[in-house]
């Protein structure tokens, strides 16, 4: 069985006692008032999800511009909306459609990955896979070392 989520309950719960508070005090005015700031407060979380999401479309699935970044950046309970934010970009679905956990991925142009696991929308782990470094790569040459042979 899932921990309850109290902030399912929480909220509701509040705006309902703020509306029977607002009547109590005001009749219908107070209920108005209660009302307008909950329609507000509705309208600014979407307006923020859709400017977010608005951002992430313009981008490829799940690349990031530096995974080791987004790691370092990364904390557990956030949402999944609070990372496609930070990286915005929608990670690339590793796990079954509509399965929970939810397992994406973003990555970066080194092909360093990172795999975050979120339940319920909120992140539970996460993974940074960075590739091995090849040692036959030559060093480039140093401008001063360039200068003496010419």
């Amino acid at each position: 069985m899932q921990p309850m989520n109290f902030q399912k309950i929480v909220v509701p719960v509040g705006i309902l006692v703020a509306l029977a508070a607002a009547w109590y005090e005001y009749r219908w005015m107070g209920v108005f008032a209660v009302l307008g700031v909950v329609m507000m407060w509705l309208l600014l979380h979407w307006t923020r999800m859709m400017q977010v999401l608005r951002r992430a479309s313009d981008r490829p699935v799940g690349y990031v511009a530096s995974a080791v970044m987004m790691n370092a950046k990364l904390k557990p309970k956030v949402t999944l909306l609070h990372v496609i934010a930070m990286t915005r970009s929608l990670g690339a679905l590793q796990s079954p459609a509509d399965v929970q956990p939810e397992i994406y991925r973003w990555t970066d142009g080194s092909d360093s990955h990172v795999t975050a696991e979120f339940q319920d929308g909120k992140l539970v782990k996460w993974t940074l896979f960075r590739p091995p470094v090849s040692e036959a790569a030559p060093e480039p040459i140093a401008p001063a070392a360039q200068a003496d042979k010419a």
